[in-house]
This record gives structure tokens, C-alpha cells and sequence, in this order.
């Protein structure tokens, strides 16, 4: 089997978790700077394989989409143009930062730690995973 790789997307940084071969474990995996996702997802898709991105989709809570979508759009059209061989699947991810920082805090990392917003984007991308894999 071949992994699967989550994307918390954001305007400045995206955070990046991906499966393990089998899909049985969702790990962070980094937090890239946004103007360098692309070359990094070609980059990592031509050393593992991977089935399939797994992208956040941010709602309101009456349903609709969030401003940060019509970036995520964009996004999605250069994904698909540059690395076309894999499939792109969409998934709520509401409340996941909120998740994140509450796992920050339950793992007792401290107030500094917790204003690592790169860590949050990653823990984020982490819980998108998970949470997909558990509804499999």
C-alpha cells in the first residue's frame, strides 16, 4: 500500500502528517513554508509513494465554506495540474487547531511551546489524518 498524506493548508504555512505504508498510523511530518508546498509535495511523491492527498476543508458552522477556502481552490488547481497522479479528497476540519492546542496542552508542553503555531499547523494536519483513518 502507499501512504496517505493529510495537508492543513494556510496562506503563510501548511502543516503536512502522513500515513505510514499499511495506513494504519497518522504522524506529523512537517510544517512547510506555503510558497514552497509544491516543491516540497514533488519532491516527497517522487521518493515514497503516495496514494492519496488528503486536504482540509474549513466550514463555519452553519455549513458553509470558510474564507480561507477560496485560497485552498487555488491551491488545489496548481496541485492537480502539477502532480495530476494523485487523487485529492476533501474533509472537514473544523475545530482542529482548537484540537491541536488542547493536545499541546495535554502533552504539558509549556505556554512557550504552544505559541509554536508551525507545531500547531502540523499537530492540525496530524488530527485530519486520524480522524480520517478512524472513519475508514
Amino acid at each position: 500500500m502507499a501512504r496517505i498524506l493529510a495537508i492543513d493548508y494556510g496562506t503563510k504555512r501548511t502543516g503536512l502528517a502522513v500515513t505510514d505504508e499499511l495506513q494504519i498510523i497518522a504522524s506529523g511530518l512537517t510544517t512547510v513554508n506555503t510558497k514552497e508546498l509544491i516543491n516540497f509535495l514533488k519532491d516527497y511523491t517522487s521518493k515514497e509513494q503516495v496514494e492519496m492527498f488528503l486536504i482540509g476543508e474549513p466550514k463555519h458552522m452553519d455549513n458553509t465554506a470558510s474564507e480561507s477556502e477560496v485560497h485552498i481552490l487555488k491551491f488545489l488547481e496548481v496541485l492537480n495540474k502539477e502532480i495530476s497522479n494523485i487523487p485529492i479528497k476533501r474533509v472537514d476540519e473544523r475545530f482542529t487547531s482548537k484540537m491541536a492546542f488542547q493536545t499541546m496542552i495535554d502533552s504539558g508542553l509549556n505556554k512557550k511551546d504552544r505559541q509554536n503555531k508551525a507545531l500547531i499547523d502540523e499537530i492540525s494536519a496530524t488530527i485530519i489524518l486520524q480522524s480520517y483513518l478512524y472513519s475508514k
